[in-house]
């Protein structure tokens, strides 16, 4: 009787052994972040600043803003159409359309992104830097108006330019090196009431002793404004 206990004993620690442990239940994979859907743009609107009898910053060896920027939105607008985009400026030669003519243009179109183009009176030489317009919220007690007010145009569109202009900076860090690596947010007044995303771009400066330095700086320029614009059109950042 003893015997056969301890046979039946040992079969089971036997059977025991040879039992699978138990499966633990599959780790599922991490999942990718999805990446911010596709924007849509049909226009490109390029924002030569000043003009006319606003010459914009004026440097010591006769370099006018007004001037420069108009040659580096041509050849933007040449960048960006070789993309099959369409671009407009919102002046093309030496007149002066008020701040608000040229956000008027931009807002005609739909899904239109604006791109004001400066160069700053200081800075150091060969460095660009990309802006996006810090707009203040609207007050909690704010009553809804039937049409949008023009001084807050730019606030539905605030994170998309906040994008964009984060793009450009990315860009324009690995043309001109001294760059600063990241946008900057600020009162930005050209922009105030473009309703689309819309950012600011400036180039240092037109203290430089002579406009060569500055011109040189144009394909760069354009090649990486319109790299970031496709980006930004197909969703990255």
């Amino acid at each position: 009787m003893k015997v056969r206990l301890a046979i039946l004993l040992l079969a089971s620690v036997v059977v025991a052994a040879q039992a699978p442990a138990p499966t633990q239940p599959p780790v599922p994979p991490l999942q990718a972040q999805p990446a911010p859907p596709p924007a849509p743009v049909a226009v490109v609107v390029i924002d030569p600043a000043h003009g006319g009898g606003d010459p914009g910053a004026r440097g010591s060896a006769g370099i006018l803003e007004k001037d420069v920027v108009l040659h580096y939105a041509l050849l933007l607008r040449d960048h960006l159409q070789r993309q099959g985009l369409r671009a407009v400026l919102t002046r093309q030669g030496n007149d002066g359309p008020s701040l608000d003519d040229r956000a008027a243009l931009a807002n005609s179109y739909r899904s239109a992104i604006f791109i004001s183009l400066h160069v700053g009176s200081t800075g150091p030489l060969e460095t660009a830097r990309c802006y996006f317009d810090s707009v203040p919220a609207a007050p909690p007690d704010a009553q809804p108006t039937a049409l949008p007010r023009w001084d807050l145009a730019q606030q539905p569109h605030a994170e998309a330019s906040r994008r964009l202009a984060t793009l450009v900076q990315a860009q324009l860090r690995q043309k001109f090196a001294n760059s600063p690596a990241e946008p900057a947010g600020a009162p930005v007044r050209p922009l105030r009431n473009v309703a689309a995303p819309a950012i600011a771009v400036e180039v240092s400066s037109v203290s430089a002793p002579n406009r060569e330095s500055l011109d040189r700086m144009a394909v760069p320029l354009a090649d990486a404004v319109a790299r970031a614009v496709s980006a930004f059109r197909g969703g990255g950042g």
